[in-house]
């Protein structure tokens, strides 16, 4: 399972600041027995932005709208629990074995011999090797977001019938469980023009409890109805209508039921308002995501890492995190690590002397890489430092980030111009292609947190950033992360993981800001869906409760 890119909704809001720390748990989501649940109904969920690219893998395709979509439609072979723990989906994965072999690894694929595409195909061996093959890295066409994993397998196998698989490593593997989530059909993966563009805006074949009834890019909605020819559980809702929202809209949306949940996120005002709706519950969960900053090391003033540098310590993490948290009563604690959250066993804070705030120290980092205060900013052979810090427009709290970003760099003489896109175009349009300097996100955090997040700080190869938007990186940082991903003992892993973490901090590519607490609106009968956490839905499970 690849990590997934969301941008955050919400606006930021003055108040006091919580007087001590609330205890989140780790899942909120009303769990309720199968039992239990109506047959029937239409569950009406937000989108941040209208994907156009519904291949998950591909560099465009890693984000959380879609995740949310291909969730319901494709096969994924674990499910994580509360506790981030993968265990095999029985519709899909009957059982997953291991064996050490060498330096390397076999993981053995017993599938559901019942498990089908909507085409007819039975879901097996091709769908492997086709997915294994385009994710390798191989084949420079192939526009992926992360190669990690697959390029470490050496061959794909036929096991002891047509329904087992076997996948053999060239080197161990330990985060083995996250590979071939969501998994796609041999042909959508069979040459690079299929996977680059043969799922942009159609989601042609499917293989989950529910199917793409339509996609309607007018509208912005894509619906999914529930699929006969699903051999699982019957799902529970008839169908489930997905809508592009400006996140500004969503909390009246909500108020009048227009919706049936949404995502708070760091809106306080949002918040007060749902708490207000008639039949509502607010749920809240300690999230495994994280806000922070990414520096372009590509752009012509931060190409020195100097001037990142002092970027990085001219930015007072705590006043932004203080900030965006305000009114969520949850304390505006800033995150010191670049793979695991405050509540991950692993964690470490090791921002040390680059996660402090020093406009002293920025200032004379600046001095020595020749930009000298000329009036109110700083320049250097006739050009002025100055930064673009892209934001969605429509975002408040993007654009209250960038204001304090503005003010607190201008105090050290940088310039930060604020540069409003289309929510829709963040990606595509900028973070991928590098048209920005600073650009605000989220990182959506997964059980697999060394491989999911090694394509973000994997050195690039040429134009092959994968995620690695801030397009620079070190041997000693990937020599460690491949150890760490080749290690099978938590304790090696953990020392391993911040060792790359404190190279990355002195790297100044990524500035994390805080541990994003999940706080989600949702009509009270709704059942099985809310603030997951680490924990993945069973869509067909959701659905609302049964009246008495």
């Amino acid at each position: 399972m690849l990590l997934s890119v969301v941008l955050l909704s919400g606006a930021g809001c003055t108040g006091s600041e919580p007087t001590a720390a609330e205890r989140l748990p780790a899942f909120d989501v009303n769990p309720v027995p199968r039992e239990q649940v109506a047959d029937g109904g239409t569950l009406r969920w937000p989108l941040p932005e209208f994907p156009a690219q519904w291949n998950f893998h591909h560099v465009n395709g890693t984000t959380g709208a879609v995740e949310r979509v291909v969730q319901g439609v494709l096969p994924h072979l674990m499910r994580a629990d509360e506790k981030a723990v993968p265990r095999p989906v029985p519709e899909y994965l009957r059982s997953a074995t291991l064996r050490r072999t060498g330096r390397g690894q076999t993981v053995t694929y017993r599938l559901n011999p019942r498990a089908r595409w909507s085409d007819g195909r039975p879901i097996g061996r091709a769908d492997f090797v086709a997915q294994a093959r385009a994710l390798s890295g191989r084949d420079a066409r192939y526009e992926v977001s992360t190669v990690t994993g697959y390029r470490r397998i050496r061959r794909i196998e036929r096991g002891a019938d047509e329904h087992e698989v076997k996948v053999t490593f060239a080197r161990t593997y330990a985060d083995w469980r996250g590979l071939f989530s969501p998994l796609y059909p041999a042909a959508a993966y069979a040459t690079p023009g299929r996977f680059n563009g043969g799922w942009r805006n159609r989601l042609p074949v499917t293989a989950g409890p529910f199917r793409v009834q339509e996609i309607d890019r007018t509208g912005k909605t894509v619906t999914l109805v529930r699929d006969p020819a699903w051999w699982g559980p019957r799902a529970k809702l008839d169908r489930i209508v997905y809508r592009a929202m400006d996140p500004s809209a969503t909390p009246g949306a909500f108020a009048n039921g227009e919706i049936d949940l949404m995502d708070i996120g760091l809106d306080a005002g949002a918040l007060r308002r749902v708490q207000g709706v008639r039949g509502a519950a607010v749920r809240r969960a300690a999230g495994p995501d994280w806000r922070h900053f990414t520096l372009n090391a590509a752009s012509p003033v931060l190409s020195d890492v100097r001037v990142r540098r002092a970027v990085m310590l001219g930015i007072d993490r705590r006043a932004i995190a203080r900030s965006d948290l305000s009114g969520l009563g949850v304390p505006p604690r800033t995150l010191g690590n670049h793979f695991y959250v405050a509540t991950q066993d692993g964690y470490a804070d090791n921002s040390e002397e680059f996660g402090v705030h020093d406009p002293d120290r920025a200032g004379r980092l600046l001095d020595e890489a020749g930009w000298h205060l000329r009036g109110e900013y700083r320049a250097k052979g006739g050009r002025t430092l100055a930064l673009r810090f892209v934001v969605p427009a429509g975002v408040p709290i993007s654009k209250r980030e960038g204001e304090l970003t503005r003010a607190m760099l201008g105090r050290i003489g940088v310039r930060v111009d604020i540069e409003p896109v289309p929510a829709d175009d963040v990606f595509a349009r900028h973070v991928t292609p590098g048209r920005f300097d600073i650009v605000p996100f989220s990182w959506l955090g997964t059980p697999y947190t060394v491989s999911t997040m090694k394509s973000v700080f994997a050195r690039p190869q040429g134009d092959r950033v994968q995620q690695n938007y801030s397009r620079v990186g070190s041997e000693a940082i990937d020599t460690t992360l491949d150890g760490a991903i080749a290690e099978v003992d938590p304790a090696k892993v953990h020392a391993l993981v911040n060792e790359a973490d404190r190279l990355i901090w002195r790297q100044a590519s990524v500035l994390p800001l805080y541990q994003r607490p999940q706080l989600v609106a949702a009509r009270a009968d709704l059942a099985n869906l809310g603030a997951c956490g680490f924990h993945d839905p069973d869509y067909q499970d959701i659905g609302f409760t049964k009246r008495p």
